[in-house]
């Protein structure tokens, strides 16, 4: 039985391991002399290392205080899902209910987001979502540029980690911020794009969705599209 933590440690396993890890490694006591039992006791957060290399991320992200974001946030919302996802949604920034759970899309964006994913023969646990910031902007406002810019390496640390096959980019703020383009969200959608090396493709934020229901059409076009993209490279 696990003795109790210092609450500081305690509340960063538990982030840890709700945005999708399950192992920690720690290291081993020079003296050890039961390797087993130690293991045995150790708390499971990353399988892998790839899992170890963003598993350190999170944790810095989860203390950073780059911006003023940091100063009204509840949680940091990392990211969470598949640190081997082939398939990865980037969207803007949190909301109201993801910065009270530190989750990214578990609102109503998020539950319509999920449907989407379903209906490309995928569950949210085999995709890796994330957004470009990791505090919430307050009142939802698009996140500043230098809001951009402090989160920015976190992003692109989960690019490289996580090493996707795809990238889905949700809306135009998540858009025009990786492809450094202020063109409208209509002009990038419909071709294939590179972000870090990874084939990358443009559709509407589920938020989107649910103010303008004939935006529904184009985002299942992309889906297919996006869908046919993954099976050609499996």
């Amino acid at each position: 039985m696990r003795g109790p933590l210092h609450p500081p440690i305690a509340e960063l396993l538990d982030y840890l391991q709700a945005i999708g890890f399950e192992d920690l490694y720690l290291p081993q006591p020079a003296n050890s002399t039961n390797r087993v039992e130690e293991v045995e006791s150790t708390r499971r957060l990353g399988t892998d290392e790839r899992g170890r290399e963003l598993e350190a991320l999170a944790t810095r992200a989860a203390g950073c205080t780059l911006c003023p974001l940091s100063e009204q946030r509840n949680k940091v919302v990392f990211g969470s899902g598949d640190p081997n996802a082939d398939l990865m949604f980037i969207g803007e920034g949190p909301g109201a209910e993801e910065d009270r759970q530190g989750l990214p899309f578990v609102g109503r964006a998020g539950e319509l987001l999920t449907k989407i994913i379903e209906a490309i023969d995928l569950t949210r646990e085999q995709v890796y979502i994330a957004n470009i910031v990791k505090c919430r902007p307050p009142g939802n406002r698009d996140p500043q540029p230098e809001e951009v810019a402090a989160c920015r390496p976190y992003l692109e640390g989960q690019i490289d980690h996580i090493q996707p096959k795809v990238i889905v980019l949700l809306g135009k703020v998540a858009a025009q911020t990786l492809l450094g383009t202020d063109y409208t969200l209509g002009r990038m959608r419909g071709q294939w794009y590179h972000v870090r090396g990874v084939e990358t493709r443009v559709t509407y934020h589920p938020a989107a969705l649910l103010r303008n229901a004939s935006f529904k059409r184009p985002t299942w076009e992309d889906m297919q599209i996006i869908r046919d993209r993954l099976r050609e490279q499996s």
